[in-house]
């Protein structure tokens, strides 16, 4: 039969953190609350990372700075695409405008008339 793994409150790690603060070594600390001090030690780096975020529990998954990034590249490249997109439009606007002045379509090119092949022997 496996062990299973332990979980600890926000509140029981805070306690754990706050007694390091208070100046109380990792090992001592570690040992009082029945954990490595790895543990202890991981705990107070989350915490110092970004105290509101620490320790989030369940349900409360955190967003790692790297999904941040990504999603501020993706806001940056849609609002390249809806600028580019804008010039497009206003182009098509000046065209229309000019059309309807010159009473002319300026997008279409003029069509050659069709030479007409005679082939000998048909």
């Amino acid at each position: 039969m496996g062990l299973s793994r332990r979980r600890f409150t926000k509140e029981f790690k805070l306690a754990a953190v706050q007694r390091l603060e208070m100046g109380a070594s990792l090992a001592e600390v570690a040992r009082a609350f029945e954990v490595n001090p790895n543990v202890v030690h991981r705990w107070r780096r989350e915490f110092h990372q970004g105290p509101g975020n620490a320790f989030p529990g369940l349900g409360k998954r955190r967003w790692e700075e790297g999904r941040v990034a990504q999603l501020e590249r993706k806001i940056g490249q849609q609002a390249l695409e809806i600028d580019f997109l804008k010039g497009c439009l206003q182009r098509i606007d000046e065209q229309r405008k000019l059309q309807a002045l010159n009473g002319s379509p300026l997008s279409t090119r003029r069509s050659r008339p069709k030479r007409t092949e005679t082939k000998a022997g048909r």
